[in-house]
This record gives C-alpha cells, structure tokens and sequence, in this order.
C-alpha cells in the first residue's frame, strides 16, 4: 500500500509542478542577487540574505527562510489535503476500502507519502539553494581553510556549517509535517481537497497573525508559527537552543494530537463516496 501511494505520489505532474514552483522562487532571488549585486541590509529581509552576496554557501540556508514562511506551507497543504479527501472526491475511496484494505493501513500509506513528499521539497529547496548560491553568487569551496560568517559574528568551519545546515533541514521538515498533520485531519473531514487545504492554511495564517498581537502574547509560545524560523539559531555561535528545542517538542505535539485526531475521525468515519 505505501509503495502505491508512492507510485501515485510519483506519477502525479501536480507534484513535480509544486516541487518547480518551490525551487523558482529562491532561483529567482539568488539570479536577482547575482545581477544587481543589491542585497538587503543585515536584519532585513530573509534570514541569511544579507550575507550570500560575500558567501554563496548560506544561500542553501536562505533558500529555506525564503518558502517557509508562505510557499512550502501551502505546498505541503495542498499535497496532504488532497491524500483522503481527493479520493473521496474522485469516488474511489469506497473502493479502496472494500478490497479489504484497513482505514489504518490506508492513512499510515497516505501519511508516509506526505512525508516523503516534505523531505523531498525540503532537501530540494536547500540543495538547489546551495548549487545556485555557489554558481550564481561564488561562494568560496568548502575547504578546512575556509570559514563562514556566524549569525553573532564569529566563524563557522565547513564542517559546522554542514552540520547546522542538516539540522535546519531536519528542523523545517518537523515544521512542515505540523502542517502536514493539520490538513491530514481536515482532509478526513470533507470531501473537498480545496476546503481541506484552505482549512490547514486558514489556521496558519491566524497563527501568525495572533504573533503580532500584544494581547494574544500569552498564547505565541503554543502557536504553530511561533518557532519556525529559530533554525536561524542553529548558525549562532554558540547554539542557542532554547527556541529550537522549543519548536521541536511544539511540533511534536501538534503532530501527535493532531493524527491521534485524523485517525480517530477517520477510523470511525461513514464512507459513502
């Protein structure tokens, strides 16, 4: 059942297309950068952006703090709001139901196909950020002679920077499965992939907007938006952890409770399409 969701995963020209739009954008801003060598002043913009122009080896790490605010979240929810509701859309969820196949088989096979999906967009987002940042913005190789510029000033080796640079990665997939998560439930809910979809995004966006509000500062700690962009603490020396270790076990629970739901929903759920 997993290598068919795969397969289908795979197969879809939506996924590639999503996966091209995810990759255009920071391409877009690292060619932009090359040309008019204008980058924005340190603070300002993207995190890291203000330091690619002298280094092109951050841009990997750029490239995520440019989709993860926006463009990876709606891609991931438009990959995970289609897993069960697109099938009862399409009338072929009742089918899958009756070969016998069990819910919890189906939505674990649908849940892994959504991860994979995550890693994939992450791991290509920051591995085209890194091929671009070197050609287009010549960053010195990656040498034990070489050094990159910390957050707080101070130099990283290649070796630390390759290592954060896997954290950051390892740290938006966890994000981005939070998201993952939430359009997973709703998707159990409707048979519209777009209201499944809109729905996850519905709740993000008012998590981030509940951040600027003096009067929601009580809830920001438990907020799904609230830590996402700490990976930036990975590149401080020393590491700040706090807020990192913080967003990792607020993922986590997110992502429990959240598929703890979708399964209790969908496990007892009455198919009729």
């Amino acid at each position: 059942m997993i290598a068919v969701e795969l397969r289908k995963l795979a197969r879809r020209p939506r996924t590639w297309a999503t996966l091209l739009m995810l990759d255009l954008l920071p391409t877009t801003v690292a060619v932009l950068l090359a040309v008019t060598h204008l980058g924005p002043r340190p603070g300002q913009g993207p995190a890291f952006l203000s330091a690619v122009l002298s280094n092109g080896t951050l841009f990997s790490v750029a490239a995520l703090a440019i989709v993860l605010p926006l463009f990876l979240p709606v891609a991931v929810a438009v990959i995970a709001g289609d897993s069960i509701a697109g099938e009862a859309q399409a009338g072929t969820l009742r089918y899958l139901l009756t070969r016998p196949v069990a819910r919890s088989r189906l939505l674990v096979a649908k849940l892994v196909s959504v991860l994979v999906f995550v890693l994939v967009a992450v791991v290509l987002v920051a591995g085209t950020g890194f091929v671009v940042g070197k050609l287009l913005l010549g960053g010195q190789p990656l040498t034990a002679s070489t050094a990159v510029t910390s957050v707080s000033g101070s130099t990283l080796t290649p070796v630390q920077v390759a290592l954060r640079t896997l954290l950051a990665i390892g740290y938006v997939a966890l994000s981005m499965i939070g998201v993952a998560a939430m359009a997973l439930l709703l998707s159990t809910f409707t048979d519209s992939p777009l209201s499944a979809t809109l729905g996850a995004l519905a709740f993000l966006i008012g998590s981030s907007l509940l951040l600027t509000l003096d009067a929601a500062r009580g809830l920001a700690p438990y907020l799904p938006t609230r830590y996402w962009l700490s990976f930036i603490d990975l590149f401080r020396d020393p590491i700040l952890w706090r807020n990192v270790e913080r967003g990792v076990l607020l993922q986590l629970v997110y992502v429990a409770v959240l598929l703890g739901a979708a399964w209790a929903n969908f496990s007892s759920k009455d198919i009729t399409s």
